[in-house]
């Protein structure tokens, strides 16, 4: 047993204060009363340590005992976190549900990987060779699309003096033995320990220049993100901040998703572990679960593992970018996020600041933020942490604190639309109001890959976008009649963007996710249609002659009629939309 280091002496919900026996350390874990509850220490003033505890706290009562760990609040790194359900503090969800039923008991200290299965083990390094922390000392088939690279503790390094040939081994088997600096012989398992709080090292940060591909037609041509990039998604209720994190989380082009349920409701977290099972990996064939980790936090756990689960979820990106993948993390919502921070900020007394929230709001989340990047890390590979990071203000107002500090560390906004989700246009995110910093980022990625006109085609889409918005002031005015025909043309191929390209169903089984391909040649082909349109308009073709093609459908259908596989059908259909033209041409100008 750990060794008791003091007493409680008042218990202030997840908040306790205890007078020290032993001194305790700031960050470390301890166990609180003989529930075992696990805490962490917030603060230390003479013999007085404030902790935190991160369980249910009733039946503590002063005169209880603290245990110290010596160690701070830290999750296990190794093989089997692929396809896992963890709480806040990294608990196997699963495991706890089989010893105390849906709910976790208080007290349970279950290990994050499994002790007893066996994994195979091929090693990457020999005796006498020397090895820096982060480097790679053999690898792990995790899932049949993961490559589990087992990682030398950051912390140490030395020179190999044994490790175990090829064959199956348990996590906390001893692999390798490594003579560190002070020559003493140091046992290396296949995992390890990180604290949460604290950012695992890296080489060198690098500019993002990659873009991060998700499907979503308004995410990837009008507001990318570069893989390494921050994002913030705020929204109302209702506007579908959940399902635009789900669709990202399952079509996005990293290698592995952490999906961090942060104080949402328990059927949300429902869906995501139903659904994702179901899914396949449209570059892998298998199951998007063998790529993914939940941290599931919901709003009836304590408010304490709430404010770790944020942490623990990037501590889990970053191991696997130090083996060179791409991470995203889905982060639902921050906004729950603070307002732990600020329940448990009250609780400690602090001068609150503007809407009661700890006036450190704006360096915690830049803390968060921070931690993403395009990195080439300690193992020599290079590989990326994603943030995407839901906001849900209260009543959609973004002027409150979150948001706006939000704003100021992501280069990525997509704000969601009250009224565009009311209308049932999804995703809703607002396409005046919302802005990409990464687009001169991964421009030459999109003119190199997919086609070189990518700006111009994005430009001028988004031109029309602007010229229709400046239109409908006047329209609520006048109406949409008097306008000239040439300016009514430009409220109907906007529209015809909207419908035809911003808007995409999820549940849609060709609508969910385009292929950069896909989406440019419809957007170029709207493009055409508008060019076309304008030169019969200046001809003297009355607009609603226009209006009235019934090719405009089959442009419109485009999204659910042509499946990612057969692009060649948009060529047919365009071929159709000229010939209509053609027969306009010859009624009203031959």
């Amino acid at each position: 047993m750990n060794k008791v280091a003091g007493r409680i002496f008042k218990v202030n919900g997840p908040i306790v204060s205890a007078k020290l026996t032993e001194m305790l350390k700031m960050m470390e874990l301890v166990y609180v009363s003989e529930f075992l509850l696990i805490g962490e220490v917030l603060s230390i003033e003479n013999d007085v340590a404030t902790i935190q505890v991160y369980e249910d706290t009733s039946g503590v009562k002063p005169g209880d005992v603290v245990y110290g760990s010596g160690l701070p609040l830290s999750v296990e790194l190794g093989p089997g976190l692929i396809g896992n359900v963890y709480d806040g503090i990294q608990r196997p969800l699963e495991v706890i549900a089989e010893k105390s039923g849906i709910y976790i008991g208080r007290g349970i200290n279950i290990p994050a990987l499994n002790r007893e299965k066996k994994w195979h083990f091929s090693p990457m390094v020999k005796e006498g060779d020397y090895l820096t922390g982060g480097r790679i000392i053999g690898i792990v088939q995790e899932t049949e699309i993961v490559e589990h690279k087992i990682l030398l503790d950051p912390a140490l390094e030395g020179k190999v003096i044994k490790v175990v040939p090829e064959g199956d081994y348990r996590v906390d088997d001893t692999i390798a033995i490594i003579k560190n600096k002070e020559n003493k012989e140091v046992e290396v398992k296949m995992y390890h320990r990180w604290p949460v709080k604290f950012p695992r090292p890296i080489e060198k940060r690098l500019k993002p220049s990659l873009p991060l591909l998700t499907g979503q037609r308004v995410v990837d041509v009008f507001f990318p993100i570069a893989k390494g990039g921050t994002a913030g998604i705020p929204g109302g209720f209702g506007t579908g901040k959940t399902i635009t994190q789900h669709q990202l989380a399952k079509w996005a082009d990293a290698h592995i998703i952490v999906y961090i349920g942060c104080g949402e409701r328990g059927n949300e977290i429902t869906e995501v572990l139903e659904e994702f099972p179901k899914l396949i990996d449209p570059r892998t064939g298998k199951p998007l679960m063998e790529r993914t980790i939940l941290i599931a936090n919901t709003s009836n756990m304590p408010v304490t593992a709430r404010e770790a689960s944020i942490y623990t979820g990037i501590t889990l990106a970053e191991y696997y970018r130090d083996m060179g993948y791409d991470v995203a993390i889905m982060a639902d919502s921050t906004s729950r996020w603070a307002e732990a921070l600020r329940e448990l900020s009250g609780r400690l007394e602090e001068m609150p600041a503007e809407e009661g929230f700890p006036a450190y709001l704006g360096s915690k989340l830049a803390a968060f933020y921070e931690r993403a990047g395009y990195c080439l890390v300690k193992s020599g590979n290079y590989g990326s942490i994603t943030v995407i990071g839901a906001v849900s203000p209260p009543g959609g107002d973004f002027s409150e604190p979150v948001t706006q500090n939000t704003k100021r560390f992501v280069r990525c906004f997509w704000e969601l639309d009250k009224f565009l989700a009311s209308s049932r246009h999804y995703p809703s995110i607002n396409w005046m109001r919302s802005y990409s910093q990464y687009i001169d980022d991964v421009k030459q990625w999109w003119e190199t890959n997919v086609a070189s006109d990518y700006t111009e085609v994005r430009i001028r889409s988004f031109e029309i976008l602007q010229k229709e918005d400046r239109l409908q002031k006047i329209v609520k005015l006048i109406g949409p009649d008097a306008l000239p025909d040439s300016e009514q043309l430009y409220l109907d191929v906007a529209r015809m963007i909207k419908v035809g390209f911003l808007q995409q169903s999820a549940y849609d089984e060709i609508d969910t996710y385009s292929t950069p391909e896909k989406q440019l040649k419809i957007l170029r082909l709207i493009l055409k249609f508008f060019d076309k349109a304008s030169e019969l308009i200046r001809s003297g073709v009355p607009i609603y002659v226009i209006r009235n093609m019934k090719t405009i459908s089959k442009v419109l259908r485009i999204k659910i009629s042509v499946p990612n596989d057969k692009l060649e059908e948009i060529e047919l259909i365009e071929k159709e939309v000229f010939e209509e033209f053609k027969n306009i041409e010859t009624e009203y100008l031959s």
